[in-house]
């Protein structure tokens, strides 16, 4: 991936239709073009059928554009095959998940080592950094804990650390505080900008809560698969 680029994120006329065969049956996106920043954290909002969930599986490498061009840290990602699209979210991208996404045999500290399994880094590198990871998130104690031992903000936390696993540039968060208390959520998002302030890691939120998208930096909204509004706060 290219290191100096003016944009991390960069969408050029991106379109998503699906098709039965010649005839068109639904157009999702409808020439997004965005950018974002190194460094910055952008909440992503927009009604149930915005295509914010269409938008972020391309973002994530999970989905292809069917036009248009996605470049990430200054590479177009928008046509590469499966293999390669897994390489890039193992290597680039780190998630968090609405429903943290854990494995409920393994301990935290499986969960958070996982990644680093994937890519082969060596066990003893990846369980030191998996406690260290642990730790900063607040979790020095719960390391061997299961999931069905944590609580809600205690599981995102774990997911939080497993997300900065591989030491990704840009974190794709998908209502990071959505199954969570009041209390809960507003620990998880401190914890967020906390992490982003210490790396300078580019955050993209996607929210239905007002005060998660007010925390960031910018807000990207959608309305009918189209950005209608970009402006900041």
């Amino acid at each position: 991936m290219t290191q100096d680029v003016q944009a991390i994120v960069e969408l050029q006329g991106v379109r998503k239709t699906y098709s039965e065969g010649e005839h068109l049956v639904l157009e999702i996106l409808k020439g997004i073009d965005l950018q974002v920043a190194p460094g910055e954290i952008v909440a992503l909002r927009g009604p149930s059928g915005s295509g914010k969930s269409t938008l972020l599986n391309i973002l994530g490498c999970l989905d292809q554009p069917t036009s248009g061009k996605y470049l990430l840290g200054g590479r177009d990602v928008s046509t590469l095959d499966a293999t390669e699209r897994a390489w890039v979210r193992l290597r680039f991208l780190g998630f968090i998940f609405q429903s943290f996404n854990l494995i409920g045999h393994a301990t935290a500290l499986e969960n958070v080592a996982l990644p680093m399994v994937y890519a082969g880094v060596p066990k003893t590198e990846r369980e030191e950094r998996a406690r260290t990871l642990l730790a900063r998130v607040g979790l020095a104690d719960r390391m061997d804990h299961l999931p069905n031992q944590l609580s809600g903000g205690q599981k995102q936390r774990v997911a939080i650390a497993r997300s900065l696993a591989m030491r990704p540039r840009v974190l794709l968060a998908d209502e990071p505080t959505g199954a969570l208390d009041t209390k809960s959520g507003e620990e998880v998002l401190a914890l967020l900008h906390q992490l982003h302030a210490e790396t300078g890691i580019t955050i993209l939120l996607v929210t239905h809560d007002p005060t998660v998208a007010e925390s960031a930096q910018r807000t990207i909204h959608l309305r009918d698969g189209v950005v209608v509004d970009a402006n900041p706060g």
